[in-house]
This record gives structure tokens, sequence and C-alpha cells, in this order.
């Protein structure tokens, strides 16, 4: 390989990995709100009645909140836009669960805020509880969603290393990264370079390897607001659950969250 190809390989690695504090001047601290999946009932730890997530929006609009754009947020990080506003929020989704399309889009349309929906592309126009392709497609056509990395399958990284040799789990873990990204764009179109890691599971090797596969940016899931001081190889994300609602929405939104041991 051409040395000047190495040394600038490295010196990705290296800035994908540094903190963004060693570049930042500007603080700031923005929550980014993480849901799965909507229904009139709560099927599962994840699920969050759509009344209760209407009441979210409503929250936000009614309190002087803004939502930005996922993508806005790491422009700051990558030193390209301003940094964000106080009261400031970002909306997530992970999985393309069917819900997406049939109970949060509706209330996304009224309210006009933008979303970033995480998904694995085997589930796509496979899986019964997952979105088709022309699902995401139509929400890409709104303007109000974008559509990012949650890997191929959705593999527990953590499980798989104790169970595969080096070799196989480096495979494993290429193939992931890789064909996921090549999947969203030929299907969608646009640049996919964010990822979000399934179980929030990821390490300094699964990082590496994110930079690699041209991911600038990597989502976890832990319970603080995103800020200066955090790293955009791994930023935090609440996810939120159905007791998330009414008083303690609002902490959340001011930093107070109440701790949860969510089962994912």
């Amino acid at each position: 390989m051409d040395v000047r190809k190495v040394v600038g390989l490295t010196l990705l690695v290296v800035l994908f990995l540094l903190p963004l504090s060693a570049f930042a001047g500007n603080d700031f601290r923005v929550p980014i709100l993480l849901y799965h999946r909507f229904g009139p009932t709560v099927a599962d730890g994840m699920t969050i009645t759509t009344p209760v997530f209407e009441t979210h929006m409503k929250y936000l609009h009614d309190n002087g909140y803004s939502v930005i754009p996922l993508r806005q947020l790491i422009d700051h990080y990558r030193g390209k836009g301003p940094a964000p506003r106080p009261k400031s929020v970002v909306i997530v989704e992970d999985d393309a669960h069917k819900s997406v399309y049939s109970d949060m889009l509706p209330v996304i349309r009224r309210y006009r805020y933008p979303v970033t929906v995480f998904t694995y592309p085997s589930a796509i126009s496979n899986a019964k509880y997952a979105m088709t392709w022309d699902q995401l497609r139509e929400l890409k056509k709104t303007g109000l969603f974008d559509v990012q990395s949650h890997t191929y399958w959705h593999p527990n990284f953590k499980r798989d290393r104790k169970k595969l040799k080096p070799d196989a789990f480096e495979k494993l873990v290429v193939t992931q990264l890789q064909k996921s990204k090549t999947k969203i764009e030929k299907e969608l179109g646009g640049p996919v370079d964010m990822l979000a890691w399934p179980f929030g599971i990821y390490d300094d090797y699964l990082l590496k390897k994110a930079a690699e596969a041209g991911y600038i940016a990597t989502f976890t899931i832990e319970r603080h607001h995103a800020s200066a001081g955090d790293s955009i190889t791994r930023l935090p994300r609440y996810l939120l659950v159905n007791a998330d609602s009414g008083k303690a929405f609002a902490q959340l939104l001011e930093g107070n969250a109440v701790k949860r041991n969510v089962v994912y």
C-alpha cells in the first residue's frame, strides 16, 4: 500500500477517536431522543404509546424547544457549522419498525420535526415488523427523514467476539458495517456515514473499523446530553420508554433524567 495512503488513514482514525474537546471551544448540551416502537399499548420495554409520543412532540413545541436535524449537530462536531442553540433537541429512531410509518410519521408531519432513522437493511421488506424500502423512500420524500446505518442485521458484537475466531470476527464486523452502508445508499441515495451501535455495544476496535468503513459519527445508548466534551465516535442517546412522560420527560430534557434499566 502507498505510504501516503497509510499515513492518511492513520490520521483519519486518530482524528475520529479524539474527543470534541480537543477541537471545540463552544459549550452546548443537546439531548438525542431515541425511539424504537409505537402503538396503542406498551407491547414491550421499548414501545412508547402513540399518545405519549404525541405529548412529547407537543411539549417540545409548547416549551420553546428547537428540534434540529442530527446532521446539523454532527456538522458542528466536525467544525462545519455553529454550535446548537440552547434548547436544541435531536430525534432519532432505531430499527425502522413499521410503526414509524403508521404512527410516528403522521405526528412528525404535523410538527415538521426532522428525524434520523437508523436501520439494519436485512429486515427491510423482509421482516413483518419492519418497514419496506418503498415506505422508507416515502419518508425521505417528506424532507423530514434521513436514514442511516444500524449495521446489516443487528448483531451482538460482544457475544460474537466470544464465539468467533479473530479473523472470522473481523470479517463479520467489516461485512456488517460496509454492507449496510452500501445497501442503504443504493436503495435510498444520499450519504450513509452515521452508525448506531446495536445494543449500544462498542469498543476501540469497533470504533476503528467504523472509521475505516467511512462512518464519521457513531452513537451509543447513554442517558445524558451530547456535549462539547463528547467524542463524535460515541455520542450518547436517551433510550426512551413509556415511563418517560409528563414530569419525567421534562426532567430528561433539562438533564435530570430518571435512571432506568431497560432490557434491550
